[in-house]
C-alpha cells in the first residue's frame, strides 16, 4: 500500500516545483519514475519512461505546463525503461532547440531509438547546466552504475538528487516514501545491478560529499533526509556484482582506479593553473599601482616645485607651508592606502568567513582603478550593504577583478568613451547574485562559449595569459557552491549592447 496517502493518480510535489510524474504499476516491483521540474519555458523532464507509463506521463505533465515548456530531456543511462517514450514525447513537445541532457557514451546508444533532438553531453559542458533563468543543475558521473555513462543530477537550490539507478529498490508492495526498512529492498537490486563494491564505492563516495535534502532514484522509493545518511553506510558494505566473472571485474575496477587517478591529475592541474595566474595576476596590478599613483606623485612633484620656487624667491609663509604639507599629506595617505588595498588583497587568507558583498565590490574597484569620477566610465552601482556571503573574501575580490580587468582591456583596446558599467547586487531564499553588465558591444558569439577555457585569450600574449577568467570560474565554482556565466545582452532588434557576467552563489543555512 502507498503510505501517507499519497495520490499517485496526479502528479505529485516532492520538492518546490519538482513533481513526480509517473505511473502505479500494481503488484509490479519494478517501479520507474519520471520527474519533472517546473522553470518556465526551459521545464526539464527527467527519465520519461517507457510506452508502457507514456499516457499517464502525459496527461500529469499536461496538469502542470503545456508540452512546448519542456526544454531539456535528461537520461541518466541508455535502458529502455527510461529512454523508449523519448521519441513520442520529441513529438508533442515540437521544439527546434529541444536538448537530450546525458553522457556522450549514453548519446552514441540512445540514438537507435530514433532521437532526433540534439545532444547536450554533459561531459562536454562541465558537468553542468545552467538555464538562461539562472535554474541550475550539476552532473556527478557514476561509470559502471549500471552503464559506463551513467550519472546523477543534483539541483543545489532544492538540495534533490536524482539518482538514476542507485538507490533503486525492488518490492511488491511500493510505498512512495521510503522507510527505515528501504535498505532491504535496495539491497538485492544493488547486488544484482552493480557491478562491483569497489565500483558501487566510488559512487557513494562522490554522493556522500552533497548536501542532499531528498533522493528521487528511478526506481523504488524517493528517500528522504533523516535516512539517507544510514542507507550510504549501508550500501557502502555491500558485495554487489557477484555473477560478474573475476577477469571482468577486475577490468572494471582498474577503470575506476584510472578514473580516480585522472581526477587527482585535474586538481593538481588546477591548482598550477592558480598559481600561475596569480604570479601573472602580480604583475598586472603592479601596473595599476603605477597608474593609481602617478596622480599623487605629480601633485606632490608640483608641490614640492612651488615650495622650493617660494624659498628660493624668499616670500614662503607658514601658512602656505601648511598648506602645501596638507596638501602632500593627503597625496601621501592615498598611496599608503592603494598599497594597503593590493597587501590585503594578495594576502594568503584561507579561512572561510561571512563578509559583506559590498566590501568586496569596492575594494575590486580600487584595485583596477575605477570610481565614480573616471571620465571614461559611468558607474551604475545597485548594491545592499546587508548582504553577506560565506567564503575566502579575498578570492571573490579576485573573482570581480578579474572581470572588470577584462571590461577595462575592451575598453583600452577600441578606445572607448562614455562607458556605462552596472554593478548589481540582489538576494532570495536561495541564491545570492551579482550581476556586472557593461555597454563595450558585446562578446562575438563565435568565441562567448570559450572565454572561461583556460589559456583563452584576445590579447596579444605579451599582455595576458587567459586565466584570469578561468581561475574565476574555478573559484566560484568549486570554492564558493556557485556559479560563474556570461551572456550578451541585445536591443530589442537584436543589436548588441554589451555584455552581462553573473556570479550566483547558494546561499548557506
Amino acid at each position: 500500500m502507498i503510505n501517507r496517502d499519497i495520490n499517485t493518480q496526479e502528479a505529485v510535489e516532492i520538492a518546490p516545483n519538482i513533481y513526480w510524474v509517473g505511473m502505479h504499476l500494481k503488484d509490479d516491483p519494478f517501479q520507474c519514475h519520471p520527474y519533472i521540474i517546473l522553470n518556465s519555458n526551459e521545464s526539464i523532464l527527467i527519465d520519461p519512461g517507457s510506452m508502457i507509463e507514456f499516457d499517464e506521463t502525459i496527461r500529469k505533465v499536461k496538469t502542470l505546463t503545456d508540452m512546448k515548456n519542456i526544454k531539456y530531456i535528461v537520461l541518466h543511462h541508455q535502458d529502455p525503461d527510461l529512454v523508449a517514450a523519448v521519441p513520442e514525447i520529441e513529438k508533442l513537445i515540437n521544439r527546434d532547440d529541444l536538448l537530450v541532457v546525458t553522457h556522450s557514451r549514453t548519446s552514441v546508444l540512445i540514438k537507435h531509438y530514433l532521437i532526433k533532438s540534439d545532444y547536450y553531453e554533459i561531459d562536454k559542458n562541465n558537468n553542468q547546466l545552467v538555464t538562461s533563468t539562472g535554474f541550475r543543475l550539476d552532473f556527478h558521473t557514476t561509470p559502471y552504475c549500471h552503464s559506463p555513462g551513467a550519472f546523477v543530477s543534483y539541483d543545489p537550490a532544492s538540495k534533490v538528487l536524482f539518482s538514476g539507478d542507485i538507490f533503486g529498490g525492488l518490492d511488491d508492495s511500493w510505498d512512495f516514501y521510503a522507510d527505515e526498512t528501504y535498505f532491504h529492498k535496495a539491497k538485492l537490486f544493488h547486488q544484482e545491478y552493480m557491478p562491483s563494491k569497489d565500483i558501487f564505492n566510488y559512487a557513494l563516495n562522490k554522493i556522500e560529499k552533497l548536501d542532499i535534502s531528498l533522493i528521487a532514484p528511478q526506481h523504488g522509493s524517493i528517500i528522504e533526509k533523516k535516512y539517507i545518511s544510514g542507507l550510504i553506510s549501508n550500501m557502502k558494505n555491500l558485495d554487489c556484482g557477484l555473477y560478474i566473472e573475476e577477469k571482468y571485474n577486475k577490468e572494471l575496477v582498474d577503470t575506476i582506479k584510472e578514473l580516480q587517478e585522472k581526477e587527482e591529475a585535474l586538481k593538481e592541474r588546477d591548482m598550477l593553473l592558480f598559481e600561475q595566474a596569480k604570479r601573472v595576476d602580480i604583475s598586472e596590478m603592479l601596473g595599476n599601482i603605477a597608474h593609481q599613483w602617478r596622480q599623487p606623485l605629480a601633485i606632490i612633484n608640483t608641490t614640492v616645485a612651488i615650495l622650493q620656487e617660494k624659498n628660493s624667491a624668499d616670500i614662503l609663509q607658514k601658512d602656505d607651508v601648511n598648506a602645501k604639507l596638507q596638501k602632500m599629506e593627503k597625496s601621501i595617505i592615498y598611496m599608503s592606502d592603494t598599497i594597503e588595498d593590493f597587501m590585503n588583497y594578495y594576502r594568503p587568507d584561507k579561512e572561510k568567513s561571512w563578509f559583506k558583498v559590498n566590501n568586496s565590490i569596492k575594494k575590486a574597484l580600487n584595485i583596477v582603478h575605477l570610481s565614480g569620477n573616471d571620465e571614461r566610465v559611468k558607474l551604475n552601482l545597485y548594491l545592499d550593504d546587508n548582504i553577506e556571503i560565506y567564503g575566502i573574501m579575498n578570492e571573490f575580490v579576485q573573482v570581480i577583478v578579474s572581470i572588470l580587468s577584462n571590461i577595462n582591456d575592451i575598453i583600452d583596446s577600441k578606445n572607448l568613451a562614455n562607458v556605462n558599467i552596472t554593478i548589481s547586487l540582489k538576494s532570495d531564499d536561495y541564491y545570492t547574485t551579482l550581476s556586472i553588465t557593461d555597454d563595450c558591444g558585446g562578446i562575438d558569439d563565435k568565441i562567448i562559449s570559450k572565454i572561461f577555457d583556460p589559456y583563452f585569450t584576445t590579447k596579444h600574449k605579451s599582455m595576458g595569459t587567459g586565466l584570469g577568467l578561468h581561475i574565476a570560474k574555478m573559484i566560484i565554482e568549486n570554492n564558493m557552491n556557485g556559479f560563474l556565466s556570461v551572456k550578451n545582452s541585445n536591443e530589442d532588434d537584436g543589436t548588441q549592447i554589451g555584455a552581462k557576467f553573473i556570479i550566483k552563489m547558494k546561499n548557506e543555512n
